[in-house]
C-alpha cells in the first residue's frame, strides 16, 4: 500500500464491508501509522445489499446501482488512477491469473496477456493518461489466511458470516436467500427474477456465507459455525472454493474472466 501511495497521484481503497475489505482496512491502518490513511474509500452499491453490511462501511463517495459500470464511472468521475481491493488468487481460476498490480487499459478492460512482470518486489505502476491500475495487496493470501488474520487482529465482521436462521430456496445447485418482500406496487420489483418460482419451495435453514456479493448472487451454505474458530475449522475441511457459492460465477465457465475483461474488479 505504501508503494501505491508513492507511485500514484489519486489512489482509492475499495471497501465492500466483507471480510477481505475489513482486512485491507486494518492493513492500511498499519501501513500508514501514525498518519491517516492517505486515500479515500469507495463503496459501490448494487441496490441489493445484505442489511448486515450497512453498519460496517467506513464511508462512501459513490452510491450507484450497477457494480461494473458504477466502478468505471466512479474512476472516471473522480479521476482515480489506482483502485486497491481485496481480491485473492485462490478465490477463482480467472483471479489466479492476476498479479499484485493489475493493469487496465483506457476502457477499464483487463487483458491477462498484457500484464507486467513482477520481479521480486519491484512493481511497474507507470500509466498513460486514461489508463488505470488495480492493486491487490492480499493477492497471495488464502481464505484460511484471511480468517486467521481476523482472529489475530480481533476484527469485527458482518454477522452474516456466522450461522443464523434464514429463509432460502434451492436454485442452480445452491441455496439462495429469500429477498425482502416487494411492498411498493408503484415501483418495479428490484428483485424480479431473483424470487423463488413455484417449483422452488422456501425453507428455513441454519446457514452462513463464505463470500458476500449481493442478495441476488450470493449463495448460502448450511453451517453451524458461529465463531471465528469454528469457521477456521470449517475452511480447513472444505473442498470447494469460497466462490463456489456465487451464482454470478456460474453463468458460464468463463463468467469471471468475461466480467473482468469488461471492467469488473
Amino acid at each position: 500500500m505504501r508503494e501505491v501511495a508513492a507511485e500514484f497521484e489519486r489512489p482509492v481503497l475499495l471497501f465492500s464491508g466483507g471480510k477481505d475489505s475489513i482486512c485491507m482496512l486494518r492493513l492500511a491502518e498499519k501501513a500508514f501509522r501514525p498518519s491517516d490513511i492517505p486515500m479515500p474509500f469507495l463503496n459501490i452499491e448494487t441496490g441489493h445489499e445484505f442489511p448486515e453490511l450497512a453498519t460496517l462501511a467506513p464511508g462512501e463517495i459513490s452510491r450507484n446501482k450497477l457494480q461494473t459500470p458504477a466502478l468505471l464511472g466512479a474512476i472516471e468521475e473522480f479521476q482515480f488512477d489506482c483502485a486497491i481491493g481485496g481480491a485473492r488468487r485462490d478465490e477463482e481460476k480467472a483471479r489466479a491469473k492476476e498479479r499484485f498490480f493489475s493493469f487496465r487499459d483506457s476502457f477499464g478492460q483487463w487483458d491477462p496477456k498484457n500484464q507486467r512482470p513482477e520481479i521480486w518486489n519491484l512493481y511497474n505502476g507507470r500509466l498513460n493518461p486514461g489508463e488505470n491500475m488495480r492493486v491487490y495487496p492480499i493477492n497471495n493470501w488464502t481464505e484460511m489466511d484471511v480468517w486467521e488474520y481476523i482472529k489475530r487482529e480481533q476484527l469485527a465482521v458482518p454477522t452474516i458470516y456466522f450461522s443464523h436462521e434464514r429463509k432460502c430456496f434451492r436454485r442452480g445447485g445452491q441455496w439462495l436467500p429469500l429477498p425482502p418482500a416487494h411492498t411498493d406496487a408503484g415501483q418495479p420489483d428490484p428483485y424480479a427474477g431473483a424470487r423463488p418460482k413455484a417449483s422452488e419451495p422456501v425453507k428455513k435453514l441454519v446457514v452462513r456465507v463464505r463470500t458476500i456479493a449481493d442478495m441476488i448472487s450470493t449463495g448460502m451454505i448450511e453451517s453451524c459455525a458461529d465463531s471465528v474458530d469454528d469457521i477456521i475449522g470449517e475452511v480447513a475441511a472444505a473442498r470447494v472454493t469460497e466462490r463456489g457459492s456465487r451464482a454470478d460465477d456460474k453463468a458460464s465457465e468463463a463468467a469471471m474472466e468475461d466480467r473482468k475483461k469488461a471492467g469488473y474488479f
